[in-house]
Formats: structure tokens, C-alpha cells, sequence
């Protein structure tokens, strides 16, 4: 019998996967979450602009990442979003746009972490995304360090201008990083974050210009407040896109020692 080389999809079948469909009493519906490999640190995987909990798997993330799975380093947990409900929708009031991202808020740290701490036996996560995920990713990262000690953005905007323009109150300031950053002066929190390990990478490609300026912004305010961030510059064939991101990802990882 001759040997047949597996497709992608059969390939990521031989790992663990599981689905959880969950009722959230902080969004008050359904709450959908993939989980893949069996143990490492749990990584808690933010979609992009407008995706799901399946896309890391249907864009080839989750193969790109399989070293790191199959040898037990990580275990991935895509999440839903509400990004649809919040800050990508652009016809509600601002304050409901933020009171649908404090519901989800709520999910993650009080819904989803706990499970994933039970299970794992980790008690801190590393969070990552592409795109509006890498928003998440860093945004989560620096308002809960006692949850998040890693992070891995790629091509992120760090700011609410993508969702409010130059709008601006006490609620949406603590959700866009590049505003609240400055003033951060908790010395716990600083140096939970000096103890972190921070990649923020954007291209200088396609689609990667408002990405490229919002983190070099986030380089200079980590860089002030004394956060070894590891913020790194590709070259200007790298775009806003998943090839790329598919490179990265385990680049970074493979760098961080997973």
C-alpha cells in the first residue's frame, strides 16, 4: 500500500480538539470556544476584525502552531467575539458599544479563565491575535496582568480611533491602550509587565500603515515606561494578511523558547 501525505485538515484531526458551546450569563447567549493540543501554556487566541472562534483553524494558524502543540508547549483557546456588537458597530451609541464589550470582558475573565486554569493548571495565559485580535491581545494584557503574562500582536491598532474617531470618555480611554499607557504608574503593574513577555510585530506592507504607526506609538510608551516589549518591524513585502501572520506566529513562539 502506497503512503498518502495527510491534508491539512486530517493532520490537525490527530491532535486534541475539542468545541464548547457554553451559555455566557455575562453576554446572555451562547458562547462558542475551540480548544487544541493536551498541555503547555494555555493561549488564549482573540479573532480578527469581524472573525470567529473557528478562523485561527479554517486560515491555517492552528497547523502553522503545530510543533509547538504536538510537543505539548501550548494549548490554544480560540475565542467568539463580540466585535460585531461593539466596537466594529458603527450604528450604535458609543455607550453601548461599550457596555457590549464589558459584557465580553466579563466572559473571558470570569467565564472562560476560570475553566482554562482548571483544566490546565496554569494560572497565567499568554494572548494573542491578528489584526483586532492583536488589540485584544495587548489590551487584555495590560489590564490584567494577575491573568496574562504573555502576549503575541500581530498587526494591531492600539487605539479606539478605528471604532470612535477622535471621541473620547472615562470608559473608552481605559479600553484603548495608547491612551491609558502614559498614565500607568501602578508600580505592581509595571512590573508584572517587566516581567512579561511582550511581542507586538507589524509589517510594513500591505494594509499594515495605520497598524505600522499605532506600533511604533506603543514601542515609544512601553520604551518610557521602562517594558522590555520586543516590538519588531518586518520588511515592506509583509502584509496586513494571514501568510504572513502564519510565518509569525510560530517564529515568535520558536523565539520565545515554546
Amino acid at each position: 500500500m502506497g503512503w498518502k501525505a495527510k491534508t491539512a485538515q486530517e493532520r490537525v484531526e490527530t491532535m486534541n480538539v475539542e468545541y464548547h458551546r457554553n451559555w455566557s450569563e455575562a453576554v446572555g447567549r451562547d458562547m462558542e470556544f475551540k480548544v487544541y493540543g493536551h498541555a503547555g501554556k494555555p493561549v488564549v487566541v482573540f479573532p480578527s476584525s469581524g472573525g470567529s472562534f473557528f478562523e485561527y483553524e479554517d486560515f491555517g494558524m492552528v497547523e502553522a502552531c503545530r510543533p509547538f502543540l504536538d510537543a505539548g508547549r501550548i494549548q490554544l483557546f480560540t475565542v467568539s467575539s463580540l466585535d460585531q456588537e461593539s466596537w466594529l458597530n458603527q450604528a450604535i451609541p458609543h455607550q453601548q458599544r461599550i457596555t457590549r464589550h464589558a459584557a465580553f470582558e466579563r466572559y473571558i475573565l470570569h467565564e472562560l479563565t476560570p475553566y482554562i486554569r482548571y483544566r490546565s493548571q496554569h494560572h497565567l495565559f499568554m494572548a494573542t491575535g491578528c489584526s483586532l485580535g492583536a488589540f485584544h491581545a495587548i489590551n487584555f494584557l495590560l489590564k490584567h496582568t494577575g491573568v496574562f503574562d504573555a502576549a503575541i500582536a500581530l498587526s494591531g491598532v492600539y487605539s479606539l480611533r478605528f471604532s470612535v474617531g477622535d471621541y473620547m470618555d472615562s470608559e473608552l480611554y481605559y479600553n484603548s491602550p495608547l491612551h491609558y499607557l502614559p498614565n500607568l504608574n501602578d508600580p505592581v503593574i509595571l512590573d508584572r509587565l517587566r516581567h512579561s513577555q511582550i511581542v507586538v510585530c507589524s509589517g510594513q506592507g500591505a494594509w499594515e500603515e495605520e497598524t505600522l504607526r499605532d506600533t511604533y506609538a506603543l514601542k515609544a510608551l512601553f520604551e518610557a515606561k521602562g517594558i522590555p516589549a520586543w516590538v519588531d518591524i518586518w520588511g515592506h513585502d509583509a502584509a496586513h494578511d494571514w501568510p504572513w501572520w502564519r510565518v509569525q506566529m510560530p517564529y515568535f513562539l520558536g523565539k520565545l523558547g515554546y
